[in-house]
């Protein structure tokens, strides 16, 4: 018997995946919960982000052969390509509701907001060029950028729950020991980040036009 006709036999897709018949995620059960997922794509996105920084390091030259922001114009070219592309392609094939290409009417958040977290993230990209321009080094930046966020986070939800929407918030304190030990881990990890240190190996000089990744240079004035 054919794997098409034991499918039909069986009582097709939707038998065998009656999550995904009902519009439930395929993740949600005893494999593996959506919370779990949700941790997992976290930690993925740390690790995608973690690693930008330094990437962005490696497009800035040592010998100011090119201006800090011709990398900045790939970043937008970059998100451009993964994010409209890759969000169309995601709308048609990971709900188990294909959505549809309406941005007005009730649709109408998902593109003010979307432009505006949009804009959020490429005025950081900005100004985290800015910062790896004049500091020259992405283990004392990225520390700072991704530790700094996870606070204001906090303090934003804070802000729009409790101030703005009037929602009754309890606060517990270890929200804000919390904020400090992230303040201490922030000047911990940016100074014991290895960096290189002298020549490398064979006495020379590294001749390459672009900065070096980890490198330690002096402040800019």
């Amino acid at each position: 018997m054919s794997m098409g006709r034991r499918l039909v036999t069986m009582g097709g897709p939707a038998a065998l995946f009656p999550a995904a018949a009902e519009g439930k995620s395929l993740c949600t059960g005893s494999i593996m919960t959506d919370r779990t997922m949700g941790v997992l794509f976290a930690a993925a996105t740390a690790l995608f982000w973690g690693v930008y920084g330094p990437a962005l390091s490696e497009a800035r030259s040592s010998t100011n052969e090119w201006s800090p922001f011709k990398p900045y114009v790939f970043i937008g070219v970059a998100y451009l390509v993964w994010g409209v592309l890759g969000g169309l392609a995601a709308m048609k094939l990971v709900p188990a509701n294909p959505d549809n290409l309406s941005f007005t009417g009730k649709y109408l958040p998902s593109m003010k907001w979307g432009f505006i977290a949009g804009s959020l993230g490429a005025f950081g990209a900005l100004t985290l060029t800015f910062a790896m321009f004049k500091a020259k080094n992405a283990g004392l930046v990225m520390p700072i950028v991704f530790g700094g966020a996870v606070t204001v986070t906090a303090l934003t939800n804070y802000v729009v729950l409790g101030l703005v929407r009037k929602q009754e918030l309890h606060v517990e304190p270890g929200l804000w020991v919390g904020m400090a030990l992230v303040a201490v881990g922030i000047v911990l990890v940016a100074h014991y980040t290895p960096h290189a240190v002298g020549k490398p190996a064979g006495g020379a000089a590294p001749q390459a036009h672009h900065a070096p990744l980890g490198e330690r240079s002096p402040p800019s004035t």
